[in-house]
């Protein structure tokens, strides 16, 4: 990790660049609105007022989407995670208790489906703008294992035990014949070159001893370089809150079949 930097600070810097973005985007739609009538309640009572909160809109959300990215390093690895993607610059961390034994707890993990997660296609729907494509993770069947959906198409298995489960893709390539064809574990760890941005996500299981379990998923995203980190930033700090809510959801799937006798 950077001198003076912690993870903290890093999860704050990035919450206050999405806190920007989203409400640059609400007073720009504000300003949008009162520039085809000007209202009274929220005190913008002409078009010219409309215009201002519409530019302080647009240079708020800018501000946000441009917002540095600081990059993270693990000091000690503890998880097979630490060890495939040791430098982020974006990441997400959610955890949930699970009534149920580590076995159970994979077994869920490996089976949950995308219709059991709440809000996952609606919120996928509107990611691709509604538009549909071949079968992949932003097009999963309702019935069908989800984790099962992402390796079989982006995604690759980075580790499968029945401790954690870690999986990557690449979410930025410089061009679109970088990202068409499957790639390897090797392959995938070997990417180096400039323009990339890898995500990898992992499950992990941590037995409490107590008959629960506490379940955790983080996602690292690492640019390779400046360019790919300003690219990303922008998209990340956009599908953050959307991301986020899948996420907890997840978890709670997992909860759900886990825990059900």
């Amino acid at each position: 990790m950077p001198p003076g930097s912690s993870g903290l600070e890093v999860t704050l810097a990035d919450m206050f660049a999405v806190i920007l973005v989203y409400t640059g985007l609400l007073a720009c739609l504000l300003g949008l609105i009162t520039l085809m009538k000007p209202l009274a309640f929220v005190r913008i009572y002409s078009r010219r007022r409309a215009g201002v909160v519409l530019v302080v809109g647009l240079l708020t959300a800018s501000a946000g989407l441009l917002w540095p990215a600081p990059e993270m390093t693990v000091q000690s690895q503890h998880t097979a995670l630490d060890r495939i993607t040791p430098r982020y610059q974006f990441h997400e961390v959610h955890s949930i208790k699970v009534q149920a034994s580590p076995e159970r707890v994979y077994q869920a993990i490996r089976q949950v489906t995308a219709g059991e997660i709440r809000f996952f296609r609606t919120l996928i729907w509107i990611r691709r703008f509604g538009r549909r494509g071949p079968e992949s993770i932003l097009n999963a069947p309702e019935h069908k294992p989800l984790l099962d959906v992402a390796t079989q198409t982006s995604f690759v298995t980075l580790v499968d035990d029945p401790r954690e489960i870690v999986v990557g893709t690449i979410v930025g390539a410089p061009s679109v014949e970088s990202i068409k064809r499957r790639l390897t574990p090797e392959e995938f760890n070997a990417i180096r070159a400039p323009g990339y941005a890898l995500a990898t996500m992992n499950f992990l299981i941590r037995n409490d001893g107590r008959g629960a379990c506490e379940v955790s998923t983080e996602t690292r995203v690492y640019a390779t370089d400046a360019v790919a980190r300003r690219r990303f930033a922008a998209y990340w700090r956009v599908i953050y809150p959307g991301s986020a809510l899948i996420r907890r959801m997840w978890l709670r799937a997992i909860k759900r079949r886990a825990e059900a006798n």
